[in-house]
């Protein structure tokens, strides 16, 4: 039970931080903003695929799915600093 909550928390943390950067982004238009949106978007999807995989499908091993959308996500916000980096 607690190990269901913890990652339905993660989920919704993810969520929210997504939700404020982006919103931030689209009020600033800072790119770095959205960067980390993307990434903590995909963070989001990857803490619901772990609750499908732990909770309603346990039998199924989701890791490499999971994994692969978390690196895409780091990928993004990496992009992101990079390009921010050699704009200033």
């Amino acid at each position: 039970m607690m190990a269901q909550a913890t990652y339905v928390l993660c989920a919704v943390t993810a969520f929210a931080c997504a939700f404020l950067l982006l919103r931030a982004f689209r009020q600033t238009g800072v790119r770095l903003l959205l960067w980390s949106g993307v990434c903590f978007a995909a963070l989001t999807l990857e803490n619901v695929l772990l609750f499908v995989d732990r909770v309603v499908l346990p039998d199924t091993d989701l890791a490499i799915l999971r994994n692969a959308i978390a690196l895409v996500g780091l990928l993004f916000l990496l992009y992101g600093l990079i390009w921010e980096a050699k704009s200033s």
